[in-house]
């Protein structure tokens, strides 16, 4: 252990959060702000690079899709088998200064070639982001609040959505698309060195039912073979790859598709699209975490069944979204979209986090990582944007709303893995009760 530890007994689990671990959160929570925000620039500013660099969407896709997940996804295990090892605190410093700066030369890109391994090394950084945070949240605070402080964790992604739309499209209106992110990945860099002096790292465990003794590092193949072995953790990875394929396949073209065969402006999207992101996803992410600590306190079930049930719900109004004539009312049904279809994120994340043992869960978050992001970050934007491409010869005005129509299909398939997984902790539940031992 490092001497700037904190040293909660395990006695105080049950206690509230004190202060610390509340700043501790706020500041994690504004990192991931910042490391969402840069990885969806990309996205919100996809028409002026288009025009700039004479892009075609498929090579967008593949910028911000697999380049970019190939090294996000794979990069994140050894990070995460590091930070295990080490001082996790340090580790997501370093990740943030990484990706701040691969942000800031994404903007000096001239090239098609050069703007790619500008994200391929934003990938690279990003991939120390997460699954520290997830591991630090856990330690700052005990069971019974952990899906809430997930929950209020995973407020980055719609806050630094919400704020990439509103400032960096208003700062490409005003300088240009490069300012945008010149300037935010600037300010990554300072917040990087803010970071390691606010958050001190806390004991691994502390909050949790084990003795100091019954913790031990443990190696990389361990915690594989434990994941992989995992039926409830294999579920919740794979029911978050095909709701992700979902989020990010549409979420990397929403600007261009509302643009592009909506209408919208791109000061128009930085007012209204970027109001919607943050209602709709900003509350969806705390609503699921409060309802997760609620329904969870009576039934491991909820982690399985509320992803679930929240996707049947947006299914029809993504339809919507995509067929609706204008821009405004597509942003009506894109309100309910963009809160109903990221409950599966701090389901799947607690889950993880309250199965595994304290020394696994930064490895344990990294897999989970990888696993939806491999197959969600990575093929996502890659299918439509292939896709599009691909009916440009024949539907040149509607190319990319034919391609989204195509994601339909995962929001079955992550209905079907998220409705397993419920089964299967209820089963692992009851064998509990009759004493049984879980698979």
């Amino acid at each position: 252990m490092h001497g700037n530890e904190s040293t909660v007994p395990v006695s105080q689990a049950s206690t509230v959060p004190g202060v610390r671990a509340w700043l501790a959160l706020g500041v994690l929570c504004f990192v991931y702000v910042l490391n969402f925000l840069d990885r969806q620039l990309l996205a919100i500013l996809a028409k002026p690079i288009q025009d700039a660099l004479d892009l075609s969407d498929g090579q967008l896709g593949l910028i911000g899709g697999l380049y970019f997940a190939l090294f996000y996804t794979f990069i994140s295990i050894p990070i995460g088998w590091l930070a295990d090892k080490t001082n996790r605190v340090r580790v997501l410093s370093l990740a943030c200064a990484v990706w701040s700066a691969a942000t800031m030369a994404c903007g000096l890109a001239r090239t098609y070639p050069e703007l790619a391994i500008a994200r391929m090394t934003t990938g690279f950084g990003e991939a120390g982001g997460v699954p520290p945070s997830y591991a630090i949240i856990s330690d700052y605070f005990p069971p019974g609040w952990r899906g809430r402080a997930l929950g209020i964790y995973n407020l980055g992604p719609p806050i630094g959505a919400a704020l990439g739309v509103a400032f960096g499209a208003s700062i490409a209106v005003v300088f240009g698309w490069r300012y945008a992110f010149i300037v935010l990945g600037g300010v990554g860099v300072l917040t990087a060195g803010v970071l390691s002096l606010a958050v001190r790292e806390p004991r691994k465990g502390g909050l949790d039912d084990v003795r100091p003794g019954d913790i031990r590092p443990s190696g990389f193949i361990e915690t594989l073979k434990m994941f992989v072995s995992h039926p409830a953790l294999m579920l919740a990875a794979f029911g978050s790859a095909a709701t992700q394929m979902i989020t990010y396949g549409m979420g990397n073209f929403t600007t261009l598709f509302l643009m592009r065969e909506k209408g919208m402006t791109l000061d128009e999207v930085a007012v209204y699209y970027a109001l919607v992101i943050a209602i709709g996803m900003g509350g969806g992410m705390m609503v699921s975490g409060r309802m997760l600590d609620h329904f969870t306190r009576r039934s491991r079930t909820a982690y399985g069944l509320l992803p679930a049930i929240s996707l049947v719900v947006a299914l029809p109004l993504y339809v919507g979204f995509v067929w609706a004539p204008g821009w405004a009312l597509s942003l009506w049904f894109l309100l309910g979209v963009a809160f109903l279809n990221y409950f599966y994120l701090t389901a799947s994340v607690t889950l993880v986090q309250q199965e595994v043992r304290p020394d696994q869960r930064v490895m344990s978050g990294a897999l989970l990582l990888l696993v939806m992001n491999f197959i969600g970050l990575g093929l996502g934007p890659t299918y439509v944007g292939l896709l599009s491409d691909y009916f440009h010869a024949s539907d040149p005005v509607h190319s990319l709303q034919t391609a989204l129509y195509l994601l339909i299909p995962f929001y079955i398939v992550a209905i079907v893995l998220f409705l397993f997984l419920a089964r299967v902790l209820r089963r692992q539940d009851r064998a509990i009760k009759n004493g049984g031992i879980m698979s």
